[in-house]
């Protein structure tokens, strides 16, 4: 088993707290009723940053603190009633697409930081994020799997694929001061 050290426990943490942050930026609602908040762009850098096991580390811990009852999701929500709405998909889809994301990073540590990252948040991110939230939404409604794409994937690409660009160009600039310091890349 691989030992954790004191700075996986922190960047962890941290990390942890930086999707919590990114919920106190202002959601943008659509007309469907459906917010868009810049918390995914946290669970990206958790991969492209952190790598695979640190970044779902990450990501899970700050879904046991949602669980727990502090409203750290986007708008103020916490508990266990947020698993009670069709959307819940995403939030438990966290840890898996940070995980996601990480291990693209880690498998392409031989190209470019802002490719490997840039990958790592579409497939993490968006791919293995978007399919445990359609399952999610498909069970939780019931709907069908167009239904589920249309109300509960079209509507998030856009966002989602801008925040993948920012996740690359984020990971790409923290190499660029700290070589060396992305334990995605180590």
């Amino acid at each position: 088993m691989k030992r954790v050290s004191e700075r996986d426990v922190v960047m962890i943490a941290l990390f942890a707290a930086l999707i919590a942050v990114l919920g106190l930026i202002p959601k943008l609602t659509l007309a469907s009723g459906i917010p868009i908040t810049a918390q995914t762009l946290g669970i990206m850098l958790c991969g492209t940053v952190l790598g695979a096991w640190r970044g779902a580390a990450a990501a899970a811990l700050f879904c046991l603190l949602v669980l727990l009852g502090l409203p750290l999701l986007a708008g103020g929500r916490g508990g266990l009633g947020v698993l009670m709405t069709p959307w819940a998909g995403f939030f438990v889809g966290f840890p898996v697409a940070a995980f996601v994301a990480g291990l693209v990073m880690e498998r392409m540590r031989r190209q470019p930081v802002a490719y490997g990252a840039a990958a790592g948040a579409v497939l993490g991110g968006i791919v293995a994020l978007y399919a445990i939230a359609l399952l999610w939404y498909m069970v939780a409604k019931p709907a069908g799997l167009g239904e589920a794409v249309t109300v509960a994937a079209l509507p998030f690409i856009p966002g989602d694929i801008i925040k993948a660009v920012l996740a690359a160009l984020v990971t790409q600039a923290l190499a660029k001061a700290r070589p060396g310091a992305l334990p995605s890349r180590g």
